[in-house]
């Protein structure tokens, strides 16, 4: 028994030392760059660096991009989409945590590579949709027969209705080619075709952080790119005045736990892309969920007691959790959380007429 123990001890020893060795070929090509790549599971990729987080489906068919980065950036995420496509057919990207189907295609099957296909908006942040216009135009969308001479003249953009709406009245006003293709507005919508092998889901998170949420399920690759609703690198935000509220992240967070699988004990199996921050499993996201919930229930508890918004901050409700979430400099700081939080609750009390 003890020999099958020392067996099996260095027989993971030798699977961990390939793939530490995988990644660190990986990760020589990738580390001088602005914009750096790293492989996730399946064909998905991610696009770190551009503003938020890209997520990236490379194979066969194509590319599809889950947001784009911001404006400035956008010329650095097409070299790395260009530099994925050379990678994955010539240095394989780190295998083994990877959920495998049988339509699983890691390698481009064709040279040259087939065009960026699709551009899925998971909301109307600049960040998220900056690089939208120059990266469709680089682009293709799929089409043929009568419908052919209809298709856009770039990648085809994916959002929410509500995103389109709220880009159409970005002034001044956004390119044409900025602009959502193709816009759904029920639960969810399914990508009418398999891309590189395996089925796309679109999932809507109606009043998360605003009133366009998306989050995109590739279902073979067992990835979930879940926008803003997700961003393990700090507290959600929330944007109460386009429709955002403390109660749809959490409805979002619970919804994505839903879909995950965990390989074992909430470790692995379905793995997360959030907005920003680093690639994350159940755990991470139930962590996340379990965080956000007891700082609503803090606040909720202080407004029932008619605390004022400023004695609500004087109390520190996020205290415990600020090293690792807070910040008290950039565009999302913990005082404009516990504020956003506190006039989420207030709305919610208007509207039950408490």
């Amino acid at each position: 028994m003890r020999r099958h123990a020392v067996l099996l001890a260095a027989i993971v020893l030798i699977g961990m030392a390939g793939l530490s060795s995988a990644f660190a070929q990986w990760w020589e090509l990738e580390k001088d760059f602005k914009v750096s790549i790293w492989p996730v599971k399946g064909n998905i990729y991610l696009i770190r660096g551009a503003g938020a987080n890209v997520a990236a489906s490379v194979g066969r068919d194509g590319v599809m991009l889950v947001d784009s980065g911001t404006e400035q950036m956008a010329n650095d995420v097409l070299a790395a989409v260009k530099r994925l496509q050379i990678q994955i057919n010539t240095v394989p990207p780190p295998t083994g945590f990877a959920a495998e189907t049988r339509s699983s295609i890691t390698y481009n099957s064709t040279e040259p590579p087939k065009p960026i296909r699709y551009i899925v908006n998971t909301s109307f942040d600049p960040e998220h949709i900056g690089g939208n216009a120059k990266i469709s135009g680089s682009g293709t969308t799929i089409a043929g027969g009568n419908v052919g001479g209809y298709a856009p003249s770039g990648a085809a953009i994916l959002a929410h209705e509500t995103v389109l709406g709220r880009i159409s009245a970005i002034k001044p006003p956004v390119p044409d080619l900025a602009l959502p293709t193709d816009v759904y507005h029920l639960p969810q919508y399914k990508l009418s075709n398999f891309f590189n092998g395996e089925g796309v889901l679109l999932i809507n998170a109606p009043a998360g952080k605003s009133d366009g949420d998306t989050m995109v399920y590739f279902r073979g690759s067992d990835v979930i790119a879940a926008g803003d609703i997700f961003s393990n690198d700090r507290y959600p935000m929330i944007d109460i005045e386009k429709g955002g509220s403390i109660q749809g992240v959490l409805d979002g967070l619970n919804h994505l736990l839903d879909l995950a699988i965990p390989e074992f004990r909430t470790e692995g199996g379905t793995m997360f892309i959030p907005g920003h921050g680093r690639v994350c499993d159940s755990a991470d996201l139930g962590y996340y969920r379990d965080m956000v919930t007891i700082i609503r229930d803090r606040i909720k508890k202080m407004t029932d007691k008619g605390m004022t918004l400023q004695q609500v901050k004087a109390s520190e409700p996020t205290l415990d959790y600020d090293p690792r979430f807070g910040s008290t400099t950039g565009a999302w700081t913990t005082d404009r959380f516990v504020e956003a939080v506190y006039r989420s609750l207030q709305q919610e009390r208007q509207k039950k007429g408490n």
